[in-house]
């Protein structure tokens, strides 16, 4: 009788127990289960893809505008120089003093000028006792030319000399008030109601005709100087509306140019124009010197805006989903975009989205290029909602 290898051995296919048969086959029922569920897609997830709200591209009114920095100045304005040299001897304002039309603010040393005109005064006074004598001389020739006892030629030179003398004294008289004014130049006054601004001076200094002592500003109305580049100053006139903004944006006036200068610069290239500010209210926010933006609106076409909010920044470049329905079903499709200048909340699109583009407005963060959605469509006005996971709230 031949025996086997196996049983010889002992060796042979082992025994399966009844607990292990038992696993295996829980096993081989899990994973065809899960081969069903797969073929049937992802539980949770509806047939026509994660459901997105969009929002129809529409075409917006947009103002074409140009920014520039500016400086504000006032309509009312006044440097005070002085009107003549010497030394500040007294300074009766201050920075920020309100001072009225006439009110001293310097005084510059007086004394020669002074002295200067007391000496014209006493020649006066000489020159008026020799017209009074000239004219006592006169009217005594005068009688007697008319008695005969003197000659024509004698009382022609009386009547000549009474005439120099009052010729003479008149010179003076000019003379004295000529340098009583210039006496009053010595006291630097206020030109007008206003505000005081710096005094770079100070008592003791020396000064001519050309040292700036301080300003007088009158408060109220101010000018915005814009100074635009000369290719850019064809299309400026009077009467375009200009937008006065803060360094965060915020509008602080509205106002129009006023004054377009005809010359260019030479230095610099540019136009000058103005814009009268108004800026009556006491607690305004402008001040003389400041500098803030300013937008010249140079007038306005149509074009597409989104919600700036739905922009994506990616390395410097904008990015947006617009669901796409490309036959099979609607799928999102990541687009880059050019923008434009800002519209109220939204941004102007100047490449990448036309007017009637599905744009997908909730649930971005969770998309991918190709990916099947179901819109739901919102209007512009109302934001999109969106679940605590980001995801679009089906409506």
């Amino acid at each position: 009788m031949r025996v086997s290898f196996e049983r010889a051995t002992g060796l042979g296919v082992p025994q399966i127990g009844p607990w292990v048969a038992l696993g295996l086959a829980a096993a081989a029922l899990t994973a065809g289960c899960g081969q069903k569920d797969s073929a049937k897609g992802a539980p949770g997830l509806p047939p026509g893809g994660m459901p997105v709200q969009v929002q129809v591209v529409k075409n917006d009114t947009i103002a074409d505008t140009t920014e520039y920095l500016s400086v504000l100045k006032s309509r009312h304005s006044a440097n005070i120089n002085p009107q003549v040299e010497g030394q500040i001897t007294k300074i009766f304002a201050k920075s920020g003093d309100r001072v009225t039309a006439g009110q001293p603010l310097l005084e510059i040393d007086p004394l020669k000028q002074k002295a200067t005109v007391s000496s014209q005064e006493a020649a006066r006074a000489a020159q008026e006792a020799n017209a009074q004598l000239a004219k006592v001389s006169f009217e005594r020739a005068k009688r007697l030319s008319e008695a005969g006892v003197i000659s024509k030629a004698d009382f022609d030179t009386a009547q000549s000399n009474y005439e120099a003398a009052v010729a003479q004294l008149k010179s003076l008289d000019e003379q004295v008030n000529t340098q009583k004014v210039e006496l009053h130049y010595y006291s630097v006054s206020a030109p007008m109601d206003g505000i005081v601004g710096d005094v770079p001076v100070r008592m003791g200094d020396r000064v001519a005709v050309t040292t700036l002592l301080t300003t007088v500003d009158e408060p109220g109305a101010l000018e915005a100087y814009i100074y635009v580049p000369v290719d850019h100053s064809r299309g400026l006139k009077i009467g375009l509306p200009v937008k006065l903004l803060n360094e965060s944006g915020e509008l602080l006036a509205d106002t129009a140019v006023t004054f377009v200068s005809p010359q260019v610069d030479p230095e610099t290239q540019t136009v000058l124009a103005k814009a009268a500010v108004p800026n009556a209210n006491s607690q305004a926010r402008l001040r003389i010197s400041q500098q803030v933006r300013v937008q010249i609106a140079w007038g306005k076409h149509q074009g597409p805006t989104i919600p700036f909010l739905n922009l994506t920044r990616i390395n410097g470049q904008y990015f947006v989903f617009v669901a796409v329905n490309e036959g099979k079903g609607t799928v999102a499709r990541q687009k880059q975009v050019k923008i434009g200048d800002n519209v109220g909340n939204n941004v102007e699109v100047l490449d990448g989205v036309k007017p009637g583009d599905h744009l997908i407005v909730s649930g971005t963060q969770f998309l991918q290029d190709g990916a099947p959605v179901a819109e739901h469509e919102v209007s512009a006005a109302s934001p999109p909602s969106t679940t605590k996971d980001g995801s679009a709230a089906p409506r």
